[in-house]
């Protein structure tokens, strides 16, 4: 019994070493020449090889490259997108116990674009990336003081955070409603100070804008906007730069719900479901077609499986994931 049980010690003190002994060789199954390498465990005799090459295969059809951010031609800016690879020995180790494989146990880790938004010169924002599964509403927030408590009420409900972009002027008469949309943990953007018509106003003009926005938002919130939205999407080249110079990112949207043209919410909440795909941003603003149309945009939207975030969320390379998990 002795000499049985150190054997059995032995063997396993063994099996241990050489799984901590791991090391890359190339796979028996031919690579994919479009993916990056992988580090490959080598099998012994305390190892599964066909599960191995099981893992492997999945991976050279699975792995996803990383998207650059770019300035595209129609749609200006669009952020970057994690790269997604299968990690060969974290998900060899987690299949190891049942000896078979599992693809609810695949591990993967994700890979970073070369090229990221904030690197690119200055230019507006329409989308998210096309690859990413996510949609954010956007709210400008000039006037409907009456509309923003039920918006706020619905988006609580369905635990949903959304970017609320800031008048100057109102957040300067309305300090009170502006913390409880942000004590809702809503992201704020800026929305320039008195609604003008960016297009047409001075460098200077537009520098005071939007400066005394951010001064009024940062008096009364403590947070300094990222993102700007040009009141009624209007803005000129220099609109975006003088922005940037701010360390703020002009934001336009994807699909308008032209909700202050008091559309019935439901045709309103079918006709932005029916247009929304991977990136899309939602632009909304305290009336009541939205605050009665909300609710069914985000039970439709969830339906079709995207997820529902901020201007942050989207810009983020992060990669949404339905199911397997990240190496931590």
């Amino acid at each position: 019994m002795k000499i049985k049980f150190l054997l059995t010690n032995v063997l396993y003190i063994a099996f241990v070493i050489l799984i901590l002994e791991i090391i890359t060789a190339p796979p028996k199954t031919e690579q994919a020449t479009n993916h990056p390498a992988q580090h490959e465990l080598i099998p012994t005799q305390f190892e599964n090889e066909n599960l191995l090459e099981q893992i492997h295969a999945y991976a050279n059809q699975n792995n996803m490259p990383p998207i650059d951010a770019k300035i595209d031609r129609v749609w200006k800016l669009i952020p970057g997108y994690n790269g997604l690879n299968v990690n060969i020995e974290e998900s060899y180790l987690n299949m190891w116990p049942d000896e078979q494989f599992d693809e609810n146990k695949i591990i993967y880790e994700e890979t970073s674009p070369n090229v990221h938004f904030s690197e690119l010169p200055p230019s507006p924002i329409y989308k998210g990336n096309p690859e990413k599964p996510m949609v954010s509403f956007l709210i400008n927030v000039a006037w409907g003081n009456e509309f923003i408590p039920p918006i706020l009420e619905t988006l609580k409900k369905h635990d949903i955070q959304a970017t609320f972009f800031f008048d100057g002027s109102w957040t300067k008469k309305n300090p009170d409603l502006a913390k409880s949309i942000y004590n809702d943990n809503h992201e704020i953007g800026n929305h320039a100070y008195s609604h003008p018509d960016l297009k047409t106003f001075s460098n200077e003009q537009t520098m005071n804008e939007l400066k005394m926005t951010n001064d009024i938002i940062e008096e009364t919130l403590n947070v300094k906007p990222k993102w700007f939205a040009p009141p009624s999407g209007s803005f000129k080249d220099e609109t975006v730069k003088i922005a940037h110079k701010l360390e703020m990112f002009t934001i336009l949207w994807t699909i308008d719900t032209i909700d202050w043209r008091n559309p019935n919410p439901s045709e309103m909440a079918n006709r932005v479901v029916s247009e929304i795909h991977n990136g899309t941003m939602i632009l909304m603003h305290p009336t009541k077609s939205t605050a009665e149309g909300l609710e069914q945009m985000i039970v439709e939207i969830k339906k079709k499986g995207y997820q529902l975030g901020t201007v942050s969320d989207m810009m983020d390379e992060k990669r949404i994931l339905p199911a397997p998990q990240l190496a931590q």
